[in-house]
């Protein structure tokens, strides 16, 4: 069993847990449940800002604390001014030391999207999504079969959240794509030994269809690298980790973007 296989077995018991704390119908009553959401492909192609997705992370499984002495409110809105195009927020505790609050916490600090990075294996955290204040969902192709995506998005859609579909080969891309999906993300990690190689955005570029935005995730620690996505036809660029195990993020970052 490899760690995307154990993380899925632990997912299930927490969405379960979570079913039992608040109903589908508590969840429509939050405060955020009403917001209307951001567009994603507005501010992934607004000429002001940098087509980045910043990601706020204390840790992983392949590298341990990553940087467990910052807030979420500061690292956030460090990234907003640095001109990223949306935030990443883990919520998943038990794999990332993340929690649910930060992506309220964030939602409440900064006026761009926000995309709960999770992993979505149940309607139930779609509407859980929404509630918190998420603008994106993340649908990974690795842990779900094309009906799952389907449900997810289409769930999602009604609800007014963006799409990311992220996978991590050609038979992936291949079998998950359908109109429910406003981006496709291709993680250059990958998850069942937590390699990373920027390649496999290359190798992918020219299969993802044009009517969808087109995002490489990890991996990318060079501003050259964003230029050579960029000729690519990448229009997006999600880092974490490039960042976050810096003691400022936000500053990090924009040291990063004047060099782009």
């Amino acid at each position: 069993m490899n760690i995307l296989d154990k993380i899925v077995l632990h997912k299930k018991v927490e969405v379960q847990a979570a079913k039992e704390l608040y109903t589908i119908a508590d969840l429509q009553k939050f405060e955020n449940f009403e917001r209307e959401t951001y567009s994603f492909k507005d501010f992934l192609l607004a000429p002001d800002r940098t087509g980045i997705i910043a990601e706020f992370k204390r840790k992983s499984p392949s590298k341990g604390i990553i940087n467990d002495q910052v807030t979420v409110e500061e690292v956030t809105n460090g990234y907003a001014d640095a001109g990223a195009s949306a935030l990443s927020v883990l919520t998943d505790h038990s794999f990332f030391m993340g929690d649910k609050a930060d992506l309220v916490k964030a939602r409440k600090a900064n006026t761009i999207p926000v995309l709960r990075k999770d992993f979505m294996i149940d309607e139930y955290q779609v509407f859980e999504a929404k509630a918190l204040g998420a603008d994106i969902i993340l649908l990974i192709a690795a842990i779900l079969t094309p009906q799952e995506i389907q449900l997810l998005s289409s769930t999602a859609k009604k609800l007014g959240l963006n799409v990311l579909l992220e996978v991590h080969n050609l038979e992936e891309l291949q079998r998950s794509i359908i109109p429910n999906l406003d981006a496709i993300g291709v993680n250059n990690r990958n998850l069942a030994d937590f390699t990373v190689s920027v390649e496999t955005s290359y190798q992918l570029a020219e299969h993802i269809p044009t009517d969808f935005l087109k995002i490489s995730e990890s991996a990318i620690s060079d501003p050259e690298t964003i230029k050579q996505l960029k000729k690519a036809g990448f229009n997006g660029f999600l880092i974490g980790e490039n960042f976050m195990k810096e003691k400022n993020p936000g500053g990090a970052m924009k040291e990063f973007v004047a060099k782009l």
